[in-house]
């Protein structure tokens, strides 16, 4: 059986590199008991939504989506971001537009 790899992340810790776009990675303070249950909290939440598009129960889909929000936000993925600097939030931003593009270049040559 084969491992997943881990997600690439920046060398600040911010972010995990997916297809090229920047994704906030999840608050490193929180420790790992309270992101276990977050965790769980997630993966629940996203079996509802399924659950309801399946059912086609829009209102269960709403509430199953604010759900995945709740525990995205607490998990610090979503919402005020967790670091004190004032760097600014590039959640979702492609890489290549961003201060980590010489970074993301000089890791990409290396994988040629």
């Amino acid at each position: 059986m084969s491992t997943k790899p881990s997600p690439l992340t920046t060398p600040d810790g911010r972010y995990i590199v997916v297809r090229g776009r920047l994704w906030r990675a999840a608050n490193p303070a929180l420790s790992d008991e309270a992101r276990a249950g977050l965790i769980a909290d997630l993966m629940r939440a996203r079996r509802a939504v399924a659950a309801a598009r399946r059912a086609a129960d829009r209102s269960a889909e709403a509430a199953a989506h604010a759900a995945v929000d709740q525990a995205k936000q607490a998990l610090g993925e979503r919402g005020p971001v967790w670091w004190s600097d004032g760097a600014p939030d590039l959640n979702r931003h492609m890489i290549r537009t961003t201060p980590y593009a010489a970074w993301f270049r000089i890791l990409s040559a290396g994988d040629l």
